[in-house]
């Protein structure tokens, strides 16, 4: 076989790969980088407009004392906006984070949020002394960790998935090519409230200032 039949034939392996294996399509719904603004559509939950900024890197937020984990549901500075209706189609949401905490269970989370009483988490955590990647379930205040995977850097991209009643996590670290699972589960019974999604940081230090910072935040619908 010559040089020209090599080519022929790996032509036609390649389009047959594509028919057995269709790239899955997906459309941009939103992308925020918040770089000095917010994009249009987000609020705020119980603001603390002294404690959050947005600068050329980002979105910063000081992680404060507070807890969404179970009744408490005093944080401040959850940040929402409209979940697209997952029903259907898959949903996608994904952002990067980055913090340094030391408090136990200092965290900055993405989350499909309901209220505050009901929601899934997806978030970079500090577990007894650890760095963890951690997911979890809350519905009418009760709350069960789904997952809690150790975590070796302070920067990491969360991503959630979200179709019918399931939602499922994934993180990347900055050095890593592929997602990681973290694990799946249900949604929590449907509320009054319509879904949204939110960026949510808490159970900070209170004497010592702790700034996250968010960014490359996206949604995108699969086909």
């Amino acid at each position: 076989m010559n040089a020209s039949d090599h080519m022929k034939a790996l032509v036609m392996i390649l389009a047959f790969a594509s028919l057995t294996n269709p790239v899955h399509a997906q459309e941009v719904l939103f992308r925020d980088d918040f770089k000095a603004k917010l994009g249009e559509g987000w609020s705020w939950v119980r603001e603390h407009r002294d404690a959050w900024r947005v600068t050329e890197r980002g979105l910063e937020v000081r992680i404060e004392p507070g807890n969404m984990w179970g009744p408490q549901n005093d944080a401040r500075n959850l940040l929402v906006r409209p979940a697209p209706d997952a029903t259907e189609r898959e949903i996608e949401v994904r952002v990067k984070v980055e913090n340094q905490p030391t408090n136990q269970y200092e965290q900055v989370d993405l989350v499909w949020y309901y209220d505050d009483s009901n929601m899934v988490k997806l978030g970079q955590e500090l577990v007894d002394g650890k760095l963890s990647v951690v997911m979890g379930r809350e519905e009418n205040d009760k709350t069960r960790t789904v997952a809690i995977i150790p975590l070796a850097s302070t920067s990491v991209q969360l991503r959630l998935f979200a179709k019918g009643s399931q939602i499922r996590g994934q993180f990347r670290t900055p050095d890593a090519k592929e997602w990681n699972d973290v694990d799946q589960c249900t949604m929590p019974a449907r509320t009054n409230e319509a879904a949204r999604i939110s960026l949510q940081f808490y159970q900070g230090p209170e004497k010592a200032e702790h700034w996250a910072r968010v960014t490359e935040f996206q949604i995108l619908k699969h086909q």
